[in-house]
């Protein structure tokens, strides 16, 4: 697994694109710069970004079950971003999340598990007309809840400690 690295610089003029409030955020987003707010339900997300994006099954709004982890998968991000129409994404989530907040999000991680599995019959259905693989990418954010999101959760605490990426030398923080 790569280190941590600072993708909002790298967003330029897309910058705009990311007009969401980190007070309408949905509790299912990951950790990170990035998260969906108040996003329209019109189900663009995964069609530009289908390994980062999940819709929430009530209404299909939009949030990021994967924080971009290279430049191919910012772009996509941005790209579902800039399709969203009410530019309910944000990408200020590094001014927001503390080491305190991560770790307890980490810890009620079971309850988005639960929620990820009671959705299932909804997702296939969804899918069974729209065809954007929403139930399997439920699987996935769940196999990603109890496999590799710890990794990424615990560079992403150094970054928030320490502002910098960690380098391969460095301690990374306990979840």
């Amino acid at each position: 697994m790569e280190l941590y690295f600072d993708p909002v610089p790298l967003l330029g003029d897309a910058r705009g694109a990311f007009m969401g409030r980190w007070s309408d955020r949905k509790w299912l987003n990951v950790p990170g710069p990035f998260y969906g707010a108040v996003t329209d339900n019109c189900g663009t997300g995964r069609i530009h970004a289908p390994g980062l994006v999940l819709y929430e099954a009530d209404y299909f709004t939009e949030y990021v079950y994967r924080q971009p982890w290279t430049t191919d998968e910012l772009q996509q991000l941005v790209d579902a971003a800039e399709a969203e129409a009410f530019s309910g994404y944000g990408c200020d989530g590094d001014i927001h999340w503390t080491p305190a907040a991560v770790r307890e999000w980490w810890r009620d991680r079971g309850r988005i598990r639960e929620y990820l599995a009671s959705r299932q019959a909804d997702w296939e259905a969804d899918d069974a007309k729209a065809g954007q693989g929403v139930a399997a990418a439920a699987r996935d954010y769940a196999a990603y809840l109890d496999g590799e999101l710890a990794a990424y959760l615990r560079a992403y605490l150094f970054w928030l400690e320490e502002r910098r990426s960690p380098t391969e030398a460095d301690r990374l923080p306990r979840l």
